[in-house]
Order: C-alpha cells, then sequence, then structure tokens
C-alpha cells in the first residue's frame, strides 16, 4: 500500500496528514483555515488520493504557522507514501481551465526539489485568507516531497480562481506522475535512484 501517515508537532501547530495515493478521492480537510480547506480538498479530490488533514494551530496570531506547517506535512507524506518510486510514470503534467483562469502544471518526482511559480498579482486576502502565501504553500510542498514543480497561471483575473486552478491542475499532474505504469521496471530513471 502507497500511504503514509504524517504527525507535525511544533509550538505553533498540531499537523497529522494521512495519504494514500492508491484512493477513490475520499477527503476529510480540517486546517482551522477554511480557505485553506477549500483548496486541499481540491488537492485531494483531483488526484484522486485519499487524503485526511487535521491540523489545530495559533490561528489567533493568524493563519501563516498552520497552513505552512500542514503543506510541510503534506509534502513528507508524499515522499513516504512514494517509497522507492518502483513502477510510478514519475512526469506529470496537466492544464486546467477555471472560468477565466488557466493553469498549466507539469511535475518530476525527481528527488530534487525545485518551484518555478508565476501567477499574475491578485488582491492579497480572499475573505481572511492571505493569498502572499499562495507560492509559499507550493514551496513547502516542494521541499518536504522532493519533487519539481513547475506553475504558470497562463490566464486569470479573480483570486479564488487563480487559486483553485492552481490546485486542481498540480492534483491532476501529480495524479499521473505517481500512477503505476507497466512498462516502467524498477526505478524510472538511468540513476536507479530517484
Amino acid at each position: 500500500m502507497r500511504q503514509a501517515r504524517v504527525e507535525r508537532k511544533t509550538k505553533e501547530s498540531h499537523v497529522l496528514v494521512e495519504l494514500n495515493l492508491d484512493g477513490d478521492g475520499s477527503i476529510s480537510v480540517d486546517t482551522g483555515v477554511p480557505f485553506f480547506d477549500h483548496m486541499m480538498s481540491q488537492l485531494g479530490k483531483h488526484s484522486g488520493f485519499n487524503l485526511t488533514i487535521k491540523t489545530t494551530g495559533d490561528v489567533e496570531v493568524d493563519s501563516h504557522h498552520s497552513v505552512e506547517d500542514t503543506s510541510l506535512a503534506f509534502g513528507q507524506a508524499l515522499r513516504e507514501a512514494l517509497g522507492d518510486k518502483a513502477g510510478i510514470r514519475r512526469f506529470g503534467d496537466s492544464m486546467v481551465p477555471l472560468d477565466e483562469v488557466l493553469v498549466q502544471a507539469a511535475v518530476d518526482l525527481s528527488g530534487r526539489p525545485y518551484l518555478v511559480h508565476r501567477q499574475p498579482e491578485i488582491v492579497e486576502l480572499i475573505g481572511t485568507f492571505d493569498t502572499t502565501m499562495g507560492k509559499h504553500i507550493w514551496e513547502s510542498i516542494v521541499a518536504e516531497a522532493h519533487i519539481a514543480l513547475h506553475i504558470r497561471v497562463l490566464e486569470g483575473r479573480n483570486a479564488h480562481h487563480v487559486f483553485e486552478a492552481q490546485f486542481k491542475a498540480v492534483a491532476r499532474a501529480l495524479r499521473d506522475a505517481v500512477s503505476l505504469d507497466g512498462r516502467v521496471a524498477g526505478i524510472p530513471s538511468t540513476k536507479g535512484s530517484l
């Protein structure tokens, strides 16, 4: 079973992430940050992963610690669930429209963390959610998952749509990349490891 359970405790938050890469898109997300819950739910649903997240944090300060620590824990869970990566497709990409927004995402489960993130200027708040956290969410996931991720918002102006389409696009790219491929013998790298 390609699954992981990660618990992350700091003085600022307590995060539990349970991830099953071979799920059916069953999700339960509660971070104490409603907009972020909505985004992580998109990630779980559209990747086809089973994803449970429970975070308690110092949201009375602001949402930063809860969002960051949840993102780090999710990245770690993804890395652990992939194991040695034998038999996976490794690469995945997607193009996702959401009304006026168009997002392209590409991922390489390379073992090397690298992020390229391009999005237009958007409003700083969606409700009470700080949109400047957007890039940092992806940086945190990439750092712990040890993946290369490229996200480009090609069109778009509505902040909610810009965020949501990114999460859906990354989900679809991950869905392809983690898929098992019967034509792949062992590790999909000439180096013999990822």
